[in-house]
């Protein structure tokens, strides 16, 4: 846990709980706009969580050479995550298009 000094620490941590209200506010915006676009971004908001969620616990036990998968497995969340963000994205602006004409 030295690895990383206390206000990096609290960075991190606030980042994941800031991104888990984010997936929790973009859910509820959807359901009460009755908008099934809005729940799905939610849930490609996933990936990018686990992705951090795995920085942290590798960083947790001070980067040891024994969890250097944790570092790939957070480099492939992150690219898996953008892409389910990006798909998300475009399936809103579709559906707004077609909701508006």
């Amino acid at each position: 846990m030295h690895a990383l000094s206390l206000t990096t620490w609290w960075i991190h941590i606030a980042s994941v709980l800031e991104w888990m209200l984010a997936m929790v506010s973009v859910q509820r915006f959807g359901a009460a706009r009755a908008e099934s676009g809005w729940r799905w971004l939610a849930l490609a908001m996933l990936p990018a969580l686990v992705s951090a969620m795995a920085a942290c616990t590798w960083h947790l036990f001070d980067n040891p050479d024994e969890l250097k998968g944790l570092v790939v497995l957070q480099a492939g969340l992150t690219a898996i995550g953008n892409c389910t963000l990006a798909m998300a994205s475009f399936n809103l602006l579709r559906q707004q298009r077609s909701h508006n004409g």
